[in-house]
């Protein structure tokens, strides 16, 4: 079935991309969710009609991607993000949303598949890597914040970022030494089995010794 993708979706595609996915996936998943929508013919033309005019924006000759280098080099971006006590954003920032903030902040249009960064799911500080044309590459910085809240220093996002992994570690199992080992294989070996001392023979009875006599005398 083929949607259209109105976010970016992580290992699917980006913001209005025509994609192929599985029928189940996109009636349970996708399309509840307000992800996608199915891919009319009327809504494929109007996505390309909006591609193409997009595209006259972006960088035509390497003279162009140079100036726009160097207006995007002294350009930071921010992003006031949802995140947890570690710093792990409810959410994500995507490449689409980098293109986006680029437009609205710089007025420079990139194609966001150019971005060169996965989707950015911690608070910190960021180079995002931009192809701009043929040999033209330049590094935007971005800026990941905690909402209603400053970045904190490099210090303090490394051992934020080291609480989570250490928290995510499964704990290792308990070492069992010698003794302990020891102890378990006696409980697993039965016991050897012990021989039961034989029974002494029952005295002779008195009236069996005199018989015995008796027979002797004759």
């Amino acid at each position: 079935m083929e949607v259209i993708l109105l976010r970016d979706v992580e290992k699917v595609g980006l913001r209005g991309d025509v994609v192929s996915v599985a029928r189940g996936y996109a009636r349970n998943f996708l399309l509840p969710r307000g992800l996608a929508e199915e891919a009319t013919k009327a809504r494929v033309a109007e996505l390309r009609k909006r591609d193409s005019q997009r595209a006259r924006h972006e960088a035509k000759t390497a003279d162009e991607a140079t100036a726009i280098a160097d207006t995007l080099a002294k350009t930071e971006l921010r992003f006031d993000v949802k995140a947890g006590p570690t710093g792990s954003l409810f959410g994500s920032v995507t490449p689409t949303d980098i293109a986006d903030e680029l437009w609205r902040s710089a007025k420079v249009r990139v194609d966001r598949r150019k971005i060169g960064v996965d989707n950015i799911k911690r608070i910190g500080r960021y180079e995002v890597p931009i192809d701009l044309f043929q040999d033209v590459q330049v590094e935007v910085k971005v800026v990941v914040v905690p909402e209603g809240g400053e970045l904190p220093s490099e210090v303090e996002l490394a051992a934020m970022e080291a609480a989570e992994q250490q928290a995510a570690e499964p704990e290792a199992p308990l070492h069992e030494g010698p003794e302990i080992e020891e102890l378990l294989a006696q409980e697993e070996t039965p016991p050897a089995a012990t021989e039961e001392p034989a029974e002494e023979a029952p005295p002779e009875p008195d009236w069996r010794a005199d018989a015995d006599a008796a027979l002797r005398q004759q």
